[in-house]
């Protein structure tokens, strides 16, 4: 640890010489290019401090400001960086600026083309009033800057560690029980529900009796309900068919006619039952019948 802190220290202490000499050197020719465009030799003096000083408050800003603010010190550093080269460019390319001995040079010309003479005194000449607006705006947003709080992953982990150790036995996660779920059961599909009169022996509806069929909804109830049902009276008059019970031989009748002109691919249960409305096992029953007798018939027209 003490070896990476004084690496860091010689660091920014080499950084320093190199910036600072630096400095030195943009120093000469800033001079030389404040005389050349009037100033005193105060103000000749000073002029390096105005255009590279805000240059390293700008960075300094940077290191401390976020979002739009950050972005803006950005714009500031750099654009004093490419005017600071251009006065160094300048100066390097006209020998009548440099002075000897840092003593004042004459007024002369920045450039021999009249436009660019022009825009660089102008250049020249307002940067020390942008050094008091933009420094001024940097300073403000420093002071003014209100850092997030951010948690380190260090933090973290030494607050996860603590939590940890203060944590006792009693306080330990326990296995959670699983569920308990209630077994779903399907209803069965009811028939007609009706009034019976009460009797300790139910008789069965007549197959052939058509009842109305009421629409119950289906669903999945907890458990299936193993009371019994009670009777809660007779059954009603309207929901009785009119038609009378029919005899088998009656039955057999009705369906001879309706099936009389029918092919044997069609005399099938389920077309008897329509035909002749009647339940499905008298349905088989009139099916076989009619069948046989229709055999029986072929054989004695062969015969």
């Amino acid at each position: 640890m003490n070896l990476h802190r004084k690496g860091r220290a010689a660091l920014v202490l080499a950084l320093v010489v190199v910036v600072g000499m630096a400095f030195r050197v943009s120093w000469n020719a800033l001079r030389d290019i404040a005389g050349a465009v009037g100033a005193d030799a105060t103000a000749a003096m000073l002029y390096p401090f105005v255009v590279d000083g805000l240059m390293a408050l700008a960075l300094i800003a940077t290191l401390v400001l976020t979002g739009d603010a950050r972005k803006f010190a950005l714009r500031v550093l750099g654009t004093y960086t490419l005017a600071s080269l251009v006065l160094n460019y300048v100066h390097g390319l006209v020998p009548e600026l440099h002075s000897d001995g840092g003593a004042r040079v004459d007024w002369t010309r920045l450039a021999d083309w009249d436009p660019a003479n022009w825009a660089l005194v102008l250049l020249a000449t307002s940067l020390p009033v942008g050094s008091i607006y933009f420094g001024s705006d940097l300073v403000a947003k420093v002071l003014h800057h209100r850092p997030t709080p951010t948690t380190t992953a260090s933090a973290i982990a030494e607050e996860s560690a603590e939590t940890i150790m203060k944590r006792s036995m009693a306080d330990l996660p326990e296995s959670t029980p699983a569920p308990i779920t209630a077994a779903l059961a399907r209803v069965p599909d009811q028939g007609p529900v009706g009034y019976l009169k009460p009797s300790p022996i139910l008789k069965p509806i007549p197959q052939d009796i058509t009842l109305p069929l009421v629409p119950i909804e289906r669903g999945a109830v907890a458990a299936e309900s193993t009371r019994s049902r009670r009777a809660t009276g007779r059954l009603p008059d309207a929901v009785k068919s009119p038609r009378p019970k029919r005899t088998p031989d009656q039955l057999l009748a009705e369906a001879r006619a309706a099936a009389a002109d029918w092919p044997d691919a069609k005399v099938t249960a389920e077309g008897i039952r329509r035909a002749v409305r009647t339940s499905p096992a008298n349905a088989r029953m009139l099916r076989d019948t009619l069948l046989a007798e229709r055999a029986a018939k072929a054989a004695e027209a062969v015969a």
